[in-house]
């Protein structure tokens, strides 16, 4: 008899390459990806967002090496320099508000201070009071609004009053009123200390219901989802769930409300310092850089132009940033 001619024959065992290669392929397919790397992930790919938070990081690097920065090009910004002004009319020698190459951004009418050096230790100011209020803010508001959320019932009401309330009083009348009948010196402080000290603390309180209406909101809904129940239903007590289930749940809104909170308290404080409630002279502030402009926008515009641009900057830096960041957390977001 003739063999068949169609045997059954085995199946090729795969080779060691194809088995690496499946495996490998495995791995990938399996592999998991935190929150953290998501959002990063989906940041890098928005690149205003990024442009925004690498100017926020030169600023910020630029507030903290300031001493370093001005002695690097020589300049003090409280030192006079009458020799640089036009004894006739007031005005900075020169082109375009007295820049050179000694003065990068040129120098003031009248005393000839260096425009730079006080444009970089404004920087100081502006993000110490843009920070430290959010910070304050952030505190207060995650904690009552936590509270308000979690407990409802009588605490709910209180503290959502207290949020109509601050939300409805006129912030910056009361700054101004606040910060005018301040002692000169407490706690330690005179002086320009006093006044941050106030305007973070005023600025950081009526900054808190804002931030608390959001985590309020995100609680409401956090606590009646199945991990809660689970944990409850296991025996949990309230502080457990309140620390171990809700808070980390809660971040990433805080974050995006803190990074849009920052600009708002810079443009804040330079509002204060304009109308001359703010840091006094010879400590520099932007708004008062403005205020002090109004009188020579049109022989030396330079004077105005240059610490506007700053404050401009400043806000839409982390304006970018803060709707990047709100971007790469939220998961039902298609970029």
């Amino acid at each position: 008899m003739t063999a068949p001619l169609h045997e059954p024959t085995a199946e090729a065992a795969p080779s060691a390459a194809e088995e690496a290669a499946i495996a490998t392929t495995g791995e990938k397919a399996v592999q998991g990806r935190s929150l953290g790397r998501i959002a990063w992930e989906r940041l890098k790919r928005d690149k205003l967002a990024l442009s925004g938070g690498v100017v926020v990081l030169v600023l910020i690097v630029v507030a903290l090496l300031a001493p370093v920065i001005t002695n690097l090009v020589g300049q003090d910004p409280e030192a006079y320099n009458e020799s640089l002004i036009d004894p006739l009319f007031g005005t900075p020698k020169g082109a375009f508000g007295g820049i050179s190459g000694e003065h990068l951004l040129g120098v003031e009418p009248v005393n000839g201070r260096d425009i730079f050096a006080r444009i970089v230790y404004g920087a100081q100011i502006s993000l110490l009071v843009g920070f430290l209020s959010a910070l304050v803010a952030v505190v207060l508001g995650t904690f009552l609004g936590v509270l308000a959320g979690f407990f409802g019932g009588w605490v709910d009401a209180v503290v959502s009053r207290v949020m109509d309330g601050l939300l409805a009083f006129p912030q910056l009348l009361f700054i101004i009123a606040l910060v005018s009948v301040m002692p000169n010196e407490m706690l330690g402080l005179s002086g320009t200390g006093v006044r941050l000290f106030v305007m973070i603390l005023v600025i950081g309180f009526f900054g808190w219901p804002y931030i608390g209406r959001v985590v309020r909101g995100q609680t409401l809904s956090l606590r009646e989802r199945e991990y809660v129940e689970a944990a409850r239903s296991l025996g949990a007590g309230r502080f457990y769930i309140l620390f171990k289930e809700l808070l980390p749940n809660l971040i990433a809104p805080i974050i995006v409300y803190t990074t849009m909170m920052i600009p708002t308290n810079i443009l804040t404080e330079a509002a204060l310092s304009f109308l001359g409630v703010g840091v006094k002279p010879p400590t520099a502030s932007w708004g008062q850089m403005l205020s002090s402009a109004i009188d020579y926008y049109d022989s030396d515009p330079m004077y105005m132009v240059i610490p506007g641009v700053a404050i401009f900057v400043t806000v839409l830096a982390f304006n970018l940033f803060g709707d990047g960041v709100r971007d790469a957390l939220d998961p039902k977001g298609s970029r």
